[in-house]
């Protein structure tokens, strides 16, 4: 690609914000030409007001980009939306009115029947159903939504059985990293030497999110995925990294190793594989007893990867895995700069930095 299509970032200052300038910086399709955040930090050098927290050096071209306050429009047809919920709705919805795609890692429009929630691995097709929402809200852009943290990698870890076997039962009980309670995050007292068995809100997006992003498109609705889900989350004393068991029920028995040639053999689309943010293997398999382990397993795939480990039968159910996914690189802006990709790919947007509708 000769020519970088402009980006822009909001909620550029905070942890998901400066993961996604890390990312984008040397990006072969993307160039980032606007930083926003808070009106109180806008008119400032980025260097001045954020306080990095990448383990690589702030990138020169964004230390001395002035910061914008987050308000439509911005010079880039795609706009990375890192914002806190409180405040994401009415703004990003303000940008897709205006002309831009807004790919979103809030809470805030997850949910919306007319808003895909994506895993391109596992529902590219659902980027359709930015037609439905272009033509029905009257917006010249769009909104995108990328899942929960945990449902990011436990959707696409079960991507694959629930295609070959049907998903009809499923049980999770996640680990999760003090780093996706954002900066500063959950208070040292509270979480060193110990686990907080809630996360508000938590499990509640599992439930839903995960059936929706492992529904069927037709006609333009999405049709949740019909299995019963139960869900517990706990907040760990981890850095970095969600890990989850899970145990699965099917439509029919299940063996271990059928399983694990399914998860082993699960590719994608040709098309997602090809995108520069895509792992080789989106899932890979870790036989070893003892693994797949945040502090050894995190970084595979670039941080892009879910690793599956631990597979087995389950006396109550048909089968039990453990999964282990990047919170903020899969969960958040690694796969919010996949589906910008998938935008670029699908012909949403084009080097010319126009914003069109797909042939």
């Amino acid at each position: 690609m000769s020519q970088k299509i402009p980006v822009a970032i909001l909620g550029a200052t905070g942890t998901v914000g400066q993961k996604f300038i890390r990312l984008l910086a040397d990006h072969p399709w993307f160039e980032i030409t606007a930083v926003a955040a808070s009106s109180s930090s806008a008119g400032r050098p980025y260097a001045d007001i954020a306080r990095w927290r990448e383990p690589v050096p702030l990138p020169a071209s964004i230390a001395g980009m002035v910061v914008r306050e987050c308000r439509a429009p911005l010079p880039a047809p795609i706009v990375f939306s890192a914002l806190d919920a409180e405040v994401a709705g009415p703004i990003e919805q303000e940008f897709a009115r205006s002309g831009a795609y807004v790919v979103t890692n809030t809470r805030t429009h997850r949910m919306e029947p007319d808003v895909p929630l994506l895993i391109p691995e596992a529902n590219a097709d659902h980027l359709a159903l930015i037609d439905r929402q272009r033509s029905e809200r009257g917006w010249s852009g769009a909104i995108l939504a990328n899942p929960n943290c945990s449902t990011a990698a436990l959707a696409l870890a079960l991507t694959p059985l629930h295609r070959a076997f049907t998903v009809e039962r499923l049980f999770v009980s996640t680990m999760q990293a003090v780093s996706g309670a954002g900066f500063p995050g959950v208070a040292s007292l509270d979480i060193v030497g110990n686990v907080i068995p809630h996360i508000a809100g938590e499990e509640e997006k599992i439930e839903r999110e995960s059936r929706k992003v492992l529904g069927q498109l037709t006609d333009g609705t999405i049709e949740p995925a019909r299995f019963a889900v139960s869900a517990h989350t706990n907040r760990v004393p981890v850095l970095d990294g969600h890990l989850m068991t899970v145990s699965v029920g099917f439509s029919r028995r299940v063996v271990v190793d059928e399983a694990t040639s399914v998860l082993r053999e699960f590719q994608g689309p040709h098309c997602i594989a090809q995108l520069p943010s895509s792992p080789r293997y989106p899932i890979e398999i870790d036989d070893r007893t003892d693994r797949p382990q945040p502090r050894l397993d995190l970084d595979r795939g670039h941080g892009m990867a879910v690793t599956v480990g631990r597979i087995r039968a389950c006396p109550i159910l048909d089968l039990r895995l453990v999964v282990l996914g990047h919170n903020t690189i899969r969960g958040a802006a690694g796969q919010g700069v996949q589906i910008a990709e998938l935008l670029v790919a699908n012909g949403r947007v084009d080097r010319g930095d126009r914003v069109r509708s797909a042939p």
